[in-house]
C-alpha cells in the first residue's frame, strides 16, 4: 500500500514537472520568434557607378594665372590637372562602397565613348535643387523678349546649375549593358571663382571651387544633382593639392547624396 502511494505521488510530481518544462520551452520559443520578426531585413543592393568627367570646355577658372605663376604650367595642363584630379578623389569616394569605373580610367579605350557622350547630352541651367528634401529639378519656360527688334532670351541663371539631359536613355542603356552599371554621376561643370586682384599680395583672398553633376540611373531618372561647392585659401596654388584636400569633401558630398538614394535605409 505504501509502496503504491508512493509511486502514485511520484507518478504526479513526474507529471507536474514535464509540464512545467514544456510550457517554459513553449513561452520562450515563442519570445525568441516575436524578437526576431521585429528585426528588418536587410538587402544588401550592389552598385556599379560609370563616372563621365567634364568636357574641357567647362571648366571656368579664375586662379589659373596664379597656378601658372608658381607652377609654370600651361592653361591646358592646369585644366587637365583639375579634370584627372577631381576625377580620382570622385572614383575614391564611390569606391569605398560601390563598384566605379571612370571614362578617364583608360582614356584610349574610352574615347570612342566619351566622344559620344558628349555630343549627345545637353545642357541646361536649371534651379538648384534643396537637398534636405531632394527633388528633381523641372525644367522652366526660357522667358524671351523684343529688344530693338531682335528676340533675345533671358539668361539670369542666378540660383541655378548646368544640368544634364538626354532626349531618351538609349545611351545610358547601350552603356548599362556593355559596362554593367546602373548609376551614371556626369559632372557637367566646374567653376572656380576668387575674391584676388591678379597681382595683389592679399593673403586673405577667398577662391571657392564648384562643382555642377547629375546623377541618373539606368532608366534615366534623375536621382540627384545640384552643385557642391567647397572654399580653399589662394595660398594653395598646386593642382594636385587642390584636388587632394579640397576636392575630396566635394566628391565625398556628392557620393553621399547618391548613397542617400541608393541606400536609403542607412541614411535614416
Amino acid at each position: 500500500m505504501h509502496i503504491f502511494r508512493f509511486y502514485f505521488i511520484s507518478v504526479i510530481i513526474m507529471f507536474f514537472a514535464l509540464n512545467k518544462k514544456a510550457n517554459g520551452q513553449t513561452t520562450f520559443g515563442n519570445d525568441n520568434k516575436s524578437g526576431l520578426s521585429k528585426i528588418p531585413e536587410r538587402k544588401l543592393t550592389k552598385h556599379k557607378v560609370l563616372v563621365v568627367p567634364f568636357e574641357p570646355r567647362m571648366y571656368m577658372s579664375q586662379i589659373d594665372h596664379s597656378i601658372n605663376a608658381e607652377t609654370k604650367l600651361d592653361q591646358k595642363k592646369i585644366k587637365q590637372s583639375i579634370r584627372f584630379g577631381l576625377d580620382e578623389e570622385i572614383h575614391r569616394s564611390i569606391k569605398k562602397k560601390m563598384e566605379v569605373i571612370s571614362f578617364l580610367d583608360d582614356t584610349a579605350k574610352y574615347k570612342k565613348d566619351l566622344y559620344k557622350t558628349y555630343s549627345t547630352v545637353q545642357y541646361k541651367f536649371e534651379k538648384i535643387p534643396d537637398q534636405t528634401n531632394y527633388q528633381a529639378p523641372k525644367s522652366e519656360k526660357e522667358k524671351k523678349y523684343v529688344q530693338k527688334g531682335q528676340l533675345i532670351a533671358e539668361s539670369d541663371n542666378q540660383g541655378k546649375f548646368m544640368n544634364a539631359k538626354f532626349k531618351d536613355n538609349s545611351l545610358l542603356t547601350d552603356f548599362q549593358s556593355h559596362y554593367k552599371t546602373d548609376v551614371f554621376l556626369f559632372i557637367n561643370q566646374i567653376d572656380i571663382l576668387t575674391s584676388e586682384v591678379p597681382g595683389s599680395l592679399n593673403a586673405h583672398s577667398y577662391r571657392t571651387a564648384t562643382v555642377h553633376y547629375t546623377i541618373l540611373n539606368a532608366e534615366g531618372k534623375e536621382i540627384n544633382s545640384g552643385i557642391s561647392s567647397t572654399d580653399f585659401p589662394s595660398t594653395v596654388n598646386d593642382p594636385d593639392k587642390i584636388s587632394s584636400s579640397y576636392f575630396s569633401r566635394i566628391a565625398d558630398e556628392i557620393v553621399s547624396r547618391m548613397e542617400k538614394y541608393l541606400y536609403p535605409a542607412e541614411k535614416k
